[in-house]
């Protein structure tokens, strides 16, 4: 089961990899979720559209030259009617603004934050490109995936309160659900019908000593295990083997370069 674009302002509405060998990148995506790559060419600095059954799932770009200090890494999208405007709001709510807004093209406009627990999060204004073509889906508790589609999205922070206000203040969440209130366990939903998007989960006592906050994509999968097991041989590292929760079983691990991102299905 998919879900085509019909994303709210505030949604999550496209991923994009930052990676300082984008051949290995491509390869590596290609190999695991059977991806297509298409590059948009110089115009657009060589910007890389995936593919999963001809429909847009995910973008990559290469290293900028010079830049040895950005780590390899995905960045989450959030929609917005107004990227200056977001923007703004986000700068004064105690954001800090990594990459100005900028257009791209009619495609629309885009700017990335980092938010004021520490995460980057992108800007995504809609022009002629919406965002992703294709998802998975998280609808009654059970995940309605489409392998190698994105299907979650999860922000891991140390300031799950102040994050909370931030989002509902700049992106408009208005219906936030608490699924857990209790000290050992404190995580939200962005949205409190189904199909959900994603979460913020208070990873306090979870992030290790000095590893930042951030957002994390999920890519569905038939089957998890299988498919944890295709990334080690594609040179892949497993960060949390595939373990069964009461929310489907889940992996966390990085690609062939060092980004980090999780594997989501339902139970075996």
């Amino acid at each position: 089961m998919t879900g085509t674009n019909r994303t709210k302002i505030g949604d999550p509405c496209w991923v994009d990899l930052y990676s300082s060998d984008l051949d290995r990148s491509i390869s590596f995506y290609r190999e695991l979720f059977d991806w297509t790559a298409e590059s948009a060419g110089e115009e657009f600095g060589g910007y890389v559209t995936f593919r999963k059954d001809g429909r847009a799932v995910a973008g990559a770009m290469a290293r900028m030259p010079g830049d040895t200090d950005s780590p390899e890494q995905w960045t989450v999208y959030l929609a917005s009617s107004g990227a200056q405007a977001t923007a703004d709001a986000a700068t004064a709510a105690g954001a800090s603004l990594v990459v100005p807004p900028m257009a791209v093209g009619e495609l629309g406009t885009m700017a990335v934050l980092g938010d004021v627990g520490g995460a980057g999060v992108g800007i995504w204004q809609t022009g002629t490109f919406p965002g992703f073509e294709t998802m998975g889906l998280v609808s009654g508790g059970q995940w309605r995936e489409h392998a190698g589609a994105p299907s979650w999205f999860e922000l891991h922070t140390r300031a799950y309160d102040a994050s909370l206000t931030f989002y509902r203040e700049v992106f408009g969440w208005s219906d936030v659900f608490t699924v857990s209130d209790a000290p050992e366990f404190r995580y939200s939903t962005i949205h409190a019908e189904s199909p959900m998007l994603g979460g913020v989960m208070d990873a306090s006592a979870f992030l290790p000593e000095g590893a930042p906050a951030g957002w994390i994509v999920y890519f569905g999968a038939d089957d998890v295990d299988k498919t944890v097991e295709r990334l080690t041989e594609l040179g892949g590292t497993v960060l949390s083997p595939p373990q069964d929760t009461p929310y489907g079983r889940m992996a966390a691990v990085t690609d062939a370069t060092g980004a980090r991102f999780s594997i989501g299905g339902n139970r075996l």
